[in-house]
Parts: C-alpha cells; structure tokens; sequence
C-alpha cells in the first residue's frame, strides 16, 4: 500500500509539467501561435532579403570606385598631353583653335 501512495505522489508531482508541455502541443494553442509564426517568417525573409541587398550594394559601389579610379587616370593622362587631348576630342568633331577668340560685348553698354 505505501508503495502506490508513492507512485500517485509521482505522478501528482509530474502532472504540472506534463500539463504545461501538453498545453503547448494541442491544436487550439498551435492555431492561436499561427500569426506569430508568420509574423516570424517575414522576418526571415527581410532579413535574408537585407543581406542580399547590402551584398549588391558593395558590388555596385567597388565597380564605381573602379570606374571613378580608370576615368582619373584616363584625364590625367589627357590632361598631361596636349596631343592626346586632340585625338581624343577628334572623333567628337571637335578642332584646336587656330585664331584667338573673339569677345562680345553686350550693345546697351
């Protein structure tokens, strides 16, 4: 007899916790954690969107660095030859002055 008195204490002890667990696994308290869950998705999803749009971003900026870098150098090679300057404005249609420029003076001075 005063083994059963223990086993029923046993299981009175262990009745609040299996409860608790239980109460989390039935279907009205699964369906009740639904929006949360979804609320938990989205989540996921900007945060995995983010990462991927931070990663494009860098990419973008280092190809304009390179881009800023290549045409710097390209002016002060430019710049630096007279010659060059003329082949490189040519295909625009472009030509080096010949004659010293002229100045118009506004009329009503």
């Amino acid at each position: 007899m005063p083994e059963q008195e223990n086993t029923k204490e046993r299981d009175l002890k262990k009745t609040p916790r299996t409860l608790g667990f239980k109460r989390w696994l039935n279907y009205q308290s699964i369906v009740k954690q639904v929006p949360f869950f979804l609320f938990l998705a989205l989540l996921a999803v900007i945060y995995i969107y983010n990462g991927h749009y931070a990663d494009r971003t860098i990419r973008d900026i280092n190809q304009t660095a390179k881009d800023v870098k290549e045409l710097q150098y390209e002016y002060k090679t430019v710049k630096s030859k007279q010659s060059e300057l003329v082949k490189a404005v040519e295909s625009l249609g472009l030509k080096e002055l010949t004659v010293a420029p002229m100045v118009l003076r506004d009329s009503l001075e």
